[in-house]
């Protein structure tokens, strides 16, 4: 039997995302904040981070993960340094209310930068940074969260799925957009697959005891591995550093589950914003026509083209949502009532 879905337009899409989370208790300022993220992540991809991605925040909303009435506290230790405590909220609400300072200081001083902590996960973390490029700055993200992935030589889960996003603008096109994280796959691949009762590749992950495993029940028991081994550890470490050392966030070992419990996972974000213009007035044209001799003469693929393509297309028509999807989602609407 084929799944049912049903399609939304994208001003619809965003009023449901609101009404759920208005219903599971969120601050208008937080509903709003989440989901512009969520239908703008759901157009571009969605796979992993839009809404279904949502049903978490919702739960943990519900559940007392995430502080409802959050009230991020900012403060600049130095001209251009933005600190931010989320207060136990949502990533998204602190950097949205930083943004318009964050892409000025940029601006006049040339790099800008933004930390983080105390908050939920981050969500599509492509998004911070598509933004910035969006304004003519290039970006570089980093985020944390509980432990999930094996380090090297270890067989222990020990940081997040650490991703990194990187983005730059080009003159009349898509930005360059880099968004992956440092584990071989995407951790709801692997939720996905044990709540299915499905396998999962070799080298994805570990069980328990530290042994490979296709089982994806016995992956959620023990680790994910880094993309690459050592090499994509290390950059996990890195990463690590960047979100969660410089904000003061909780080190991955140390933060609560984002599915579980009634604390919040305490998440480290830091998002650089460069204005690439102060160094070469040219910048968005010379990108342009390399990525443009890379694609055409040497078949080489640029990420970032086909999500802004998606985005764009989303905004026009409108996105599509599982029929199952839309009934768990819409529960929390229902509970407002």
């Amino acid at each position: 039997m084929s799944e049912k879905w049903i399609a939304f337009s994208f001003a619809h899409a965003h009023e449901f995302a609101v009404a759920a989370l208005l219903g599971a208790g969120a601050s208008p300022a937080m509903a709003a904040s989440l989901a512009r993220a969520t239908v703008d992540a759901d157009a571009r991809s969605p796979t992993a981070v839009g809404f279904s991605h949502l049903v978490d925040y919702l739960d943990s909303l519900v559940a007392g993960r995430i502080n409802n009435m959050a009230e991020p506290k900012r403060t600049d230790p130095a001209l251009a340094l933005i600190r931010v405590d989320a207060d136990g909220g949502i990533a998204q609400l602190g950097f949205d209310l930083a943004f318009d300072d964050l892409t000025d200081k940029a601006r006049t001083y040339g790099i800008a930068l933004f930390a983080q902590f105390n908050s939920f996960t981050s969500g599509e973390l492509g998004d911070y940074v598509f933004r910035l490029a969006q304004q003519g700055l290039v970006g570089l993200a980093a985020t944390n969260g509980p432990a999930l992935i094996a380090g090297s030589g270890s067989a222990k889960p020990v940081y997040c799925t650490n991703p990194l996003a990187f983005a730059a603008p080009r003159r009349n096109g898509a930005p360059l957009l880099i968004d992956q994280s440092s584990s071989a796959t995407a951790f709801a691949r692997v939720r996905e697959a044990a709540a299915r009762g499905e396998s999962i590749p070799a080298g994805w992950a570990v069980d328990a005891t530290g042994h490979p495993t296709t089982d994806a029940k016995e992956a959620m028991r023990g680790a994910m591995l880094a993309f690459g081994g050592a090499r994509g550890a290390n950059i996990a470490l890195m990463v690590e550093v960047l979100a969660a050392g410089l904000s003061g966030a909780n080190w991955s070992l140390d933060a609560p589950h984002f599915m579980s419990g009634d604390r919040t996972p305490g998440s480290g974000l830091t998002v650089i914003a460069i204005a690439p213009a102060l160094l070469d007035e040219g910048f968005e044209d010379r990108l342009a026509a390399q990525l443009q001799r890379l694609s055409g003469g040497y078949g080489v693929h640029i990420p970032g083209v086909s999500k802004f393509e998606a985005l764009n297309r989303a905004r026009k028509d409108g996105i599509r949502l599982p029929s199952a999807l839309v009934s768990r989602i819409s529960a929390f609407a229902r509970g407002r009532d």
